[in-house]
């Protein structure tokens, strides 16, 4: 019986051996749709990938219109661009022309105070675009005509508009 004895064993395991074999070939099938895992897997890389794809094309889609929503905003972006610039060159000359203009009230108001006949300190010299306009009181008209030619004597005067008021100070 010793053989006998020996043989159990092996038998045992050989028992063990196809239970494990036959839970797992039944753990690699699906009862419900006959698949392996092996299958299983498969079909799960193929809808990862199918999912990419449809993710690329996607991604390439709004791509695609993103760059024709820039394409289309440029003509706009360059028309501001030129407005800003346009804008900036006017406000520029405006700049420069009302610098202009305090430089020739301050020369103008200069030269009338060189005149003994003509009260500087009376008369209102307004500047507006090198046309120089002349208020207040002159004690003769021949003062307040050589008021005129001096203000038309200065540098980036255009015209004088003279409304000096002859009356004796």
């Amino acid at each position: 019986m010793a053989g006998a004895g020996a043989r159990k064993p092996a038998l045992h395991w050989t028992y063990i051996s196809l239970v494990v074999l036959a839970l797992g070939v039944a753990g690699c099938s699906d009862r419900g749709n006959g698949q392996t895992a092996g299958q299983k897997v498969d079909a799960a890389i193929a809808k990862t990938q199918d999912a990419a794809v449809r993710a690329k094309d996607k991604a390439e889609v709004l791509a695609g219109e993103a760059r024709d929503k820039v394409v289309a905003s440029e003509p706009a972006m360059r028309e501001g661009a030129a407005n800003v610039k346009e804008a900036a060159r006017e406000t520029g000359a405006a700049v420069a022309g009302t610098v202009e203009d305090v430089a020739i009230t301050a020369s103008v108001s200069s030269s009338l105070a060189k005149d003994p006949e003509l009260s500087a300190a009376r008369i209102d010299v307004d500047t507006k675009g090198g046309v120089v306009k002349l208020q207040g009181p002159a004690p003769s008209a021949a003062a307040k005509a050589r008021a005129g030619d001096i203000a038309k004597a200065v540098k980036g005067v255009s015209s004088v508009d003279n409304q000096l008021d002859v009356r004796a100070m």
